[in-house]
Parts: C-alpha cells; structure tokens; sequence
C-alpha cells in the first residue's frame, strides 16, 4: 500500500479557511480511495502563509521532515502555486523528494515530477506562478501608496494613539504621559535616561504594558511626528516580493508625508523645540544612542576582517571597578553567531577585543616614537600663537567661567551621591556618573590654575605655556580625552592580533601585536 500525503495553503479568513480546509480534506480523502493502492497518510496544511518563501510555512517544513523519515512515498498538491510561487524552491524540492524516492502530483496542471519531462513542464508552470506573484505584489504596493496618500494610517496602535480601520484617535490617558515625557525634555532640559528613570519609579507603563523604561523609549516617542499631528508613512520597504523581508527606507522609495493629518497631542511649537534640543544634543553626544563622539575612541576603532566599526560595553571587575572595551559590532555575540536569510552562520569572526586603557596606551605609544619634522612643529607653533591670541583677550572672562563651570560639576556630583542614596540610581550607575564627574573637576583645576598662573608676575606667557602642555601631550606625559579623539585617524583591529594605529595628518603606520 501507497502512503500519500498532501500539502495545501488555506485563506486567511477565519471561516473560509475552515470551509477550505475541510473540502480539500474531502476531496483528497475522496480522489485516494478511488485508488485501490493508496492510503492517505497526513494533510499538511499552512494557513494564510505566502507561498513565494518555505522559510515560515511550518506545515511544509514538518512534512519535509517526514518525508525524510520514510512516512510517504506520494504527495498530492492542488497546483504548483500552492506548492510553491519561487522558482528554486519549485525545482529544489522537487529535486530533493525525487531523490528520496518521493514524486509529486500536481493534480490541476497534471504534472507528475517521477514523469521524464515533469522539470521542464515544471519550470514553465513555476515561472508563470512566480510572476503572478510578482503582478500581485505590485498591485498590492500599488494600491497601499494610493490609500497612505488618501490618509489612510498603515500601522499600529501606539502610546496616546488608538488605530482602528486605518483612523488615528487620541487615548487621553496615553496622551497625557505623552505630554509629560515632552514637557520634561522641552522645557524642564532632563535627560532621556532620567525621564525614562522617573516613570519607572512613578510606575507609568509604556504601552506594551511594561514598567521597564529605558533612553531608547523616550527618543522613540520625541521623534515621532505623529505626536504633533503630522503622518509619514512608508519609513520601511520590501524591495523583494520574493523574500517579503522589510529594510528601513532611506531613500530607496518616496516616503508619503501629510501634514496636519490628525488631532496633535503636542503642539507645533514645543515640538520644534524638542526636536532643536535632540538635535543639539546628539551633536554633543548625550541624547543616548548614536553617539560619535561620545567617548575619545568613538568611531575610531575599524574592523581588520568586515570594516564595521567597533562599538563600546561596559564591564564591571570582581572588584567593582568599571572598565570599557570595544568590540565589532557585526561579530557573534557571547558564542551565539546570528543567521542570514538562509539560515547560514553570518556576522564577523575578528575574535578580538580592545580595552580603552590599551587603546589610550597605544597612543602615547605611538607619540612618543613621532619624529616631530619642522614643519609639523610649525603648524603646532601656529595654532599656538592663535590660541593664546584668544586666551590673553578673553583671559579674564575665561577664568570667571571655569569658576562657575567647576562649581556646577560638584553639585552635580553631590546630586549624584543623593540619587544613589535615595535609591534612584544603582552602585554602577552611580560610581560611572561619579567618575566622569571627578575627570572634569581634574580638567576644570588644571585649567583654573594655568589662568591664575597667568595672572601672576614672573610666569610663563600663555606662548610658553601652552606650548609645554602640547609637548606633554605629545610625549604621552600627560592625557586628554578630547585630545586623543582628535589626533587619532584609526586604529584597526585584524584577526591575527595584529593592530595597525594611524594619527591624523601624519603618513606613519604604527603596529602593535599583543
């Protein structure tokens, strides 16, 4: 007795996917016990999945499985678009089950794969499939640009914002967390990572339901237009109808854009001014993500093996002390590769990391062994002189503001200490915010006591002096944060624990191995 098993993909609507279910199971139980040698094994079916990829179809995939365990030797399928509407998948299953001794009927186009012709035949019904499902999924695009361009709302709902049949209406209770969250970044200047810090400890929930906050929720909300009443739609495409795998839309294809679309929550000026301050804010590197200058080896360290740039984490010692490391940011995480579509190992195997303490050390390694030639000497003696030009015209005024600057840096450090205790912030948090806090305070006195040095008879003129803080800084005899970022080009990390280190403006190539 034949085992025959059969595949079919059923609607996505409730009820006519039942009817068509259950009358695909009558008709294949029907047309097998018509056949004296067959027996009906299993009916697979996939219900509301697209036929251009096998990759989500479950029931496909589990009958493949079976087919390799020897459960069937026949399968049955209406036609080859429901099969499959992706050429390779067509041919490469067919192939695949004809060499476990498995044929195919494809009963409305009359195709048998054990037939010597069935690869040709199937070649040209699989193409035609293809195709129509190329014109379907134009038409779709088609006709969801034409609707985004009529107001229709594409999406989900969100915080402070209900969707229902493609119409946008405020949820008051949303709305009013909303307006928090902007008044607290527009007008009291907090910081995302406080803001996210005072609803969790206030209780507030995002709108998955979750009383975990974090920076990266708050900028979400801030930058999307639809809080002042503006909608712009198509910010993801699917270039490939194939793959049905979206991509964010830089470009690619036009973005449909409405203004004034619906009810704002926001109103257009504090909007404006939010989205100055998040502006002004990532210039500076404290907006919370995307940082380029955040820290003094941001954007600094390459990758030898994908060219991607390294990106820092934070690490605690057993000692509680924090230290920060650089990374690739396309290699497996923590011996967990990630997949491509295929399902292949992807991601960059550099296998290497690179502390701030060893990139800082490699720098002054590599100052130390410059040969200073005139006229690099010349340009620093240039800036130099333009330099104490403005430092001896705004001396004064300069001296005032280091005062001042230094005073706020300890009440924001004292600020720190009552976060920590009062239970705001953790130890980690804490000891971090602590520390940058104690390395500008370090920075602020050097620089009060170069200017009040500069005040008093018989010290150095501001030429002289800042001319022997480039040299120390050049011969590694002090640091600065600041200086490092702007000296070093690039330091590139290879698999071999080979590192090639260029500074800026110079030909060297400085090599390290650990």
């Amino acid at each position: 007795m034949i085992q025959v098993a059969s595949y079919c993909r059923v609607s996505t609507e409730k009820d006519d996917q039942a009817n068509s279910f259950a009358a695909q199971q009558r008709y294949f139980k029907t047309y097998i016990d018509h056949q004296p040698d067959w027996a009906l094994y299993e009916i697979y079916a996939d219900e509301g999945i697209t036929g251009t990829s096998t990759k989500k179809r479950s029931q496909f995939n589990r009958m493949m499985d079976d087919a390799y365990r020897g459960k069937f030797q026949l399968i049955l399928t209406k036609e080859v678009s429901r099969f499959s509407r992706n050429i390779l998948d067509t041919i490469s299953y067919t192939r695949e089950l004809k060499c476990l001794g498995i044929g195919v009927l494809f009963m409305n186009d009359g195709i048998s794969t054990l037939d010597p012709d069935a690869e040709l035949r199937l070649s040209i019904m699989a193409s035609i499939a293809q195709e129509e499902s190329r014109k379907t999924s134009s038409r779709v695009k088609w006709g969801q640009t034409r609707q985004m361009e009529r107001g229709i709302v594409f999406g989900r709902s969100l915080l402070g914002y209900d969707v229902k049949n493609g119409v946008l209406s405020v949820n008051p209770e949303g709305a009013e967390l909303v307006r928090l969250i902007f008044q607290k970044y527009g007008i009291e200047q907090k910081g995302t990572s406080v803001i996210a810090r005072e609803l969790q400890a206030a209780g507030y929930r995002t709108y998955t339901g979750n009383t975990r906050w974090n920076s990266s929720h708050i900028v979400k909300i801030l930058k999307n237009e639809k809080y002042v009443g503006d909608l712009i739609q198509k910010k993801t495409f699917t270039p490939d109808y194939l793959t049905h795998e979206k991509r964010y839309n830089h470009g690619e294809e036009p973005l449909v854009v409405i203004e004034n679309h619906h009810q704002p929550i926001i109103d257009r000026a504090l909007w404006n001014t939010v989205q100055a301050e998040l502006g002004k804010r990532s210039r500076h590197g404290t907006t919370g993500v995307g940082h380029s200058r955040r820290y003094p080896f941001s954007g600094k360290i390459k990758c030898g093996e994908c060219g991607a740039s390294f990106v820092s984490r934070q690490k605690t010692r057993r000692d509680g002390s924090v230290y920060r490391r650089w990374g690739c940011l396309t290699a497996a995480k923590e011996g967990r590769p990630h997949l491509d579509t295929q399902g292949r190992r992807a991601g960059c195997d550099v296998g290497r990391m690179l502390r701030d303490e060893a990139a800082a050390d490699m720098v002054r390694q590599a100052l130390q062994a410059l040969q200073l030639d005139t006229a690099w000497v010349s340009i620093c003696a240039a800036a130099l002189a333009w330099k104490a030009i403005q430092i001896g015209s705004h001396g004064r005024d300069n001296f005032k503001q280091l005062k001042l600057e230094a005073a706020r840096i300890e009440q924001k450090r004292e600020a720190v200490l009552d976060a920590f205790f009062s239970g705001e912030i953790s130890r980690e948090e804490m000891q971090v915010m602590k520390a940058h806090c104690s390395r500008q305070l370090c920075s602020l006195r050097q620089q009060l006591e170069a200017a009040q040095c500069r005040e008093l008879p018989g010290c150095a003129s501001p030429e002289e002096a800042l001319r022997q803080e480039i040299t120390e800084l050049l011969s590694g005899q002090t640091e600065s944060c600041m200086f490092y970022h702007a000296i070093l080009d690039q330091i590139t990390v290879f698999k071999d624990r080979h590192l090639e280190l260029r500074l800026n403006g110079l030909p060297q190539v400085f090599h390290f191995s650990d």
